[in-house]
């Protein structure tokens, strides 16, 4: 499911987008954004389908390895433990993940060049030739394999680059989606005959969450930047990045427009966001700010919190 923090990630992003761009529709902008926000749920099964085509990209070297004028011993009889692991299978075969790759239009066809590359590598890794070297075979091992798979492909920077050509809206998100993937992934049994795949929400506020904070963060930017110009002027307005800037005004509002969110849970969100999303000193310039503007609105009573932890 996608999670509270890429859903933050989403807004302060089409709030850039839609101040940079110059827009004045506010509905056309939350349009926008709750479309990249279903984009990122495509990446998943986008994601999930990714290692049955390398499967099925090996079985067809294996097929045209036996069609040679000399076959060898090895090529008439390949070791087919990758092609036919039980969790790929279990995957190629689900109704409930190849249902939404059809109904979302979601295909690896344009990108042949990508899943033989992949291949390649993989097949070089050390664990794909211990997986093959194996005397035993479980589905346990194989679950391990894919799980393995996965989790190496967030350092592959060449297919964060296929991503992005396929969808501007996936920028970033691909970390995003290998872990709902290895979640999945890691739930499965060899009992099952249906992948459970996640939902898109934890809950059914989330979508609203999103919408609201985005509409309350583009309604309250003018008035959220007074409050920051009084905290920062003591810097270099020239060296205070523009995403810095934006990312202390969405958690102003947050703070100011969410009573059942806890303030610390809004600042630590924030200040890690700044990590990834702005100068390497960001998070530090992010934290200091924020301190001083929380102080500030709770002596204005702007942040109307109640409840055990909330404070």
């Amino acid at each position: 499911m996608l999670s509270r923090r890429l859903l933050r990630v989403k807004v302060a992003k089409s709030l850039y987008a839609h101040l940079k761009s110059g827009s004045t529709s506010l509905p056309a902008s939350q349009k926008n954004l709750v479309s990249s926000i279903n984009k990122a749920y495509d990446l998943y099964f986008q994601m999930m389908a990714l290692i049955v085509e390398v499967a099925r990209y090996a079985e067809s070297r294996q097929e045209l390895a036996k069609q040679k004028k000399l076959p060898t011993y090895e090529d008439l009889n390949p070791n087919r433990r990758f092609v036919d692991n039980g969790v790929i299978h279990l995957i190629a075969t689900s109704d409930s993940v190849q249902d939404e790759i059809a109904r979302r239009k979601l295909s690896w066809a344009n990108y042949p060049d990508t899943i033989k590359d992949i291949y390649n590598r993989l097949t070089e890794t050390a664990y794909y030739k211990e997986y093959m070297s194996a005397t035993n075979s479980s589905f346990s091992d194989d679950r391990k394999f894919v799980e393995t798979f996965y989790t190496s492909l967030d350092e592959d920077e060449s297919l964060a680059e296929v991503i992005d050509e396929m969808s501007l809206m996936w920028n970033d998100d691909l970390s995003f989606a290998l872990y709902m993937v290895i979640r999945t992934v890691s739930n499965l049994k060899q009992s099952h005959t249906e992948v459970k795949v996640l939902p898109q929400f934890k809950s059914d506020e989330d979508l609203e969450f999103a919408k609201e904070l985005f509409s309350a963060s583009l309604l309250q930017f003018d008035e959220n930047q007074e409050i920051i110009d009084k905290y920062t002027r003591n810097w270099d307005v020239e060296r205070i990045a523009f995403m810095d800037n934006l990312i202390i005004s969405v958690a102003i509002s947050e703070l100011t427009s969410f009573d059942s969110i806890p303030v610390k849970v809004t600042l630590d969100e924030w200040i890690d966001i700044a990590k990834y999303y702005s100068s390497p000193s960001s998070s530090t310039f992010v934290n200091g700010v924020l301190d001083k503007i929380v102080v500030e609105l709770r002596e204005k009573g702007k942040i109307n919190k109640s409840g055990r932890g909330l404070l």
